[in-house]
């Protein structure tokens, strides 16, 4: 019979099994409740910075938002990637996912006044935040055979100068703290795209984008383009109910979905080529894309709010149509890095030009800042132009199959 004590044994290493070591993620599962749960709460932080924006559209408050966005971002990058490889569903993940989420919730409170009276209680939080996320790696990092030791101690030393860097900068002063912010966002990320373009080949597959990896990546941008919708409820809770600002309201949700539907059509849920290239440039570019359908969704409240106006708000206009430019740059950057980017070259090299002058288009929208219903109207019909483009290639390649079938 097994004995109390290889029975306590054993639920010990069902409960808190050690971090899995790198390249032993599991190449196939699914995005659990426990990841759902933590992306929902970061979400809850885009949604305090988004919200801040809407009430400061100038560009010290983009700054701001960049800055804070940036390091939210890096913060859930680097949650998500823990949890893919080293990270199970038990309860030391529960509880390693619970820490994080402790820090991050005051963290949020801070953030409507990050860039003033309360910058200096983020930049502690957040200091604490990225301690908590050193300590996470170092541990994983105990695990590791010799080829991987030193890109980890170079991530763990990197992770350990964000939190002493951010925790240092509550005693700068305002301006000079938001712009030490955006410098050590960069630093890192550019460290980051560093360290994976100079990984070695079997370093490199421990860092794949697997299919878990894109749907959490697909299911934060889905979460995010929440804010849009977000917005214009807003933006209508606060104004008279008429047939003008319900208008501009209905249709700014349609350029929201306009986002979504250049994502999702183009980009998500395609596997990447198996390069430290493609991989890198997978996941940063995620970063300027969530950025502006967040930016987005902030500049939906004072577009419905001014639904009457003559000309949109040069702020609004040019966040709106900023933030619509770089969803669909951005979006072919993600592509270019995808499979499908050179197995159906006949329809992204043409799509791929097509978003670039669609965004130049859009660029020129704002800079005009027509009438709201003009705006958000002119914005569905060019964020519709690359879709339409798409959807004539495949019927013309279905009626070419078609045809060689006949």
């Amino acid at each position: 019979m097994t004995s109390r004590h290889e029975q306590g044994n054993r639920l010990s290493h069902r409960l808190w099994r050690p971090p899995r070591a790198h390249g032993e993620q599991r190449s196939e599962r699914r995005v659990g409740p426990l990841e759902l749960f933590y992306d929902l709460v970061v979400v809850v932080l885009v949604a305090q910075a988004a919200h801040h924006l809407a009430e400061h559209l100038t560009w010290r408050g983009l700054g701001e938002f960049a800055a804070v966005f940036a390091l939210v971002w890096i913060a859930w990058l680097n949650g998500t990637l823990h949890h893919e490889l080293h990270g199970y569903d038990d309860a030391r993940g529960r509880i390693m996912f619970l820490l994080q989420i402790l820090v991050l919730v005051p963290l949020g409170a801070f953030i409507p006044e990050a860039g003033g009276a309360r910058g200096a209680a983020f930049a502690v939080d957040a200091g604490v935040l990225f301690a908590v996320l050193t300590v996470l790696w170092l541990l994983a990092a105990r695990g590791d055979s010799p080829e991987f030791r030193r890109p980890s101690r170079l991530f763990v030393t990197g992770t350990a100068v964000c939190a002493v860097v951010l925790a240092a900068s509550a005693a700068l002063p305002a301006e000079t703290r938001v712009l030490t912010w955006g410098i050590l966002a960069v630093a890192y990320l550019a460290g980051f795209a560093v360290m994976i373009g100079t990984a070695t080949p079997v370093q490199a597959t421990a860092l794949t984008v697997t299919d878990a990896l894109t749907e959490r990546f697909g299911l934060f941008i889905i979460i995010v383009l929440g804010e849009t919708v977000t917005g214009v409820v807003d933006g209508l809770a606060h104004e008279p109910t008429n047939a003008l600002t319900l208008a501009v309201g209905l249709i700014a949700v349609v350029v929201g979905f306009g986002a979504w539907w250049t994502y999702f059509d183009f980009a998500a849920h395609r596997s990447t080529r198996a390069t430290r290239r493609s991989t890198a440039q997978w996941m940063l570019v995620h970063l300027p894309l969530t950025a502006a359908v967040a930016a987005m969704g902030a500049a939906m409240v004072p577009r419905v709010e001014h639904a009457h106006d003559n000309r949109t708000l040069v702020a609004t206009a040019w966040v709106l149509c900023g933030g619509t430019a770089t969803v669909l740059c951005a979006t072919m950057l993600v592509a270019a890095g995808l499979r499908v980017w050179r197995q159906e070259r006949a329809l992204y090299r043409p799509l791929a030009r097509t978003c670039v002058v669609v965004a130049v288009v859009c660029l020129a929208l704002g800079a005009a800042h027509p009438a709201p219903l003009v705006l958000v109207t002119a914005l569905v019909l060019l964020l519709g132009v690359p879709w339409g483009l798409a959807v004539m290639y495949h019927l013309s390649h279905d009626e070419e199959s078609d045809a060689e079938k006949g």
